[in-house]
Order: structure tokens, then C-alpha cells, then sequence
């Protein structure tokens, strides 16, 4: 699993990359990358538009994206982004993450996210409405603040529509998956 995110530039203007994948037994199943302009709008908010392009499943996709990010009230951190891709399809994305801090290093971290579609797309198997959700937590440890390893846990669930497209390609429609990663900052 393959969760990326990076800015380069000012407090007020930001080019925003996204990076995001799976593989299953050794195979690249789902990939893609996304290249935003960020503008801030507010204190602590953003917003974003720019392209996103899914690699995989199915034929390579390209989605005009816009959205917002940012800090909300208690400091829980929102992304929401909105895409518009070929043939009038629409999805909505919505990510929720919040930091507790056990000490000044170990940080707890709860997350949500779930997908909207506008149209079933059978050969990427996926399904309008709400497609999928994650629920999870990461636990990290900040040996410095630019370098902190996580592990954690992510519960994820198919909803309607993909949900029977996963089923009649033989696949599970939710489950439980161990993360761990590294998160990067300078």
C-alpha cells in the first residue's frame, strides 16, 4: 500500500502531489497519481485543482480535480476533493485524520475516508454511490520530527454496486489490513 503526500512552495501557494497504490500477491492493482495547484483561502485552509490520473485498474484515466484542505476546528485535518473525468463520470473523495498526542513523540492517529461515485464503471469495478470506506489508526514515534516509522491497522468495506462487482470477480468485500510505513517531513 502506497499513501504519498508532498508540497513544494509557500505558505500561500503550493503545488500538491498525491501519490496512491495497492498490490495484491506481487501485482500493482490499483494505482494513481495526482498534481494539484493549492491556494490558501483562509488561516489554515486551501484550495485545490489541478489533474489526477489512475494508472490501474482497467486503461490509464485522466480526472480534472478540485477541492479544499485543512485544518478544522479541534484540529482535525480534512481533504475533500471532488473529480470530473471522460464520458460526464464524477467521484468524491473524503479523508478525516486527527493527531492525539500520547507524549511529545508517540502520536495516535485516527482516520476515515470514503468514496462517492456518480456512474458505475463495470471494467474497473466500480459501482455509484458510495463506493468504499476505511476506517483505521496509525501509531507513530517521532525519533525526529522529520522522521517518524507508523504501524497501524485499516478496515476497509465495499459498498452496493462494487461491492457485487468484487463478489462476482471472486474477490473479498472488506477486510482487515496491517500498515507500515515511514513519514517523511523537512
Amino acid at each position: 500500500n502506497l499513501d504519498s503526500k508532498g508540497w513544494i512552495g509557500r505558505d500561500r501557494d503550493r503545488i500538491w502531489f498525491r501519490a496512491e497504490g495497492d498490490s495484491e500477491e506481487g501485482r500493482v492493482s490499483e494505482a494513481q497519481a495526482h498534481m494539484l495547484y493549492g491556494r490558501q483561502f483562509s488561516r489554515w485552509w486551501d484550495i485545490v485543482g489541478g489533474i489526477r490520473q489512475d494508472f490501474r485498474p482497467g486503461p490509464a484515466q485522466t480526472w480534472a480535480a478540485i477541492g479544499v484542505q485543512g485544518l478544522a476546528p479541534y484540529w482535525f485535518e480534512i481533504e475533500a476533493t471532488a473529480y470530473v473525468g471522460a464520458s460526464g463520470r464524477t467521484h468524491a473523495r473524503f479523508e478525516v485524520e486527527y493527531e492525539l498526542l500520547i507524549t511529545n513523540r508517540l502520536i495516535f492517529q485516527p482516520l476515515v475516508e470514503a468514496e462517492i461515485f456518480g456512474k458505475s464503471d463495470p471494467e474497473r469495478g466500480i459501482g455509484a454511490g458510495v463506493s468504499t470506506t476505511d476506517a483505521g489508526f496509525r501509531l507513530r514515534y517521532e525519533f525526529r520530527r522529520e522522521v517518524a516509522p507508523y504501524v497501524g491497522v485499516v478496515w476497509s468495506k465495499q459498498w452496493g454496486k462494487t461491492a457485487d462487482f468484487a463478489e462476482a470477480a471472486g474477490e473479498r468485500t472488506g477486510g482487515m489490513r496491517l500498515v507500515t510505513g515511514v513519514r517523511l517531513w523537512s
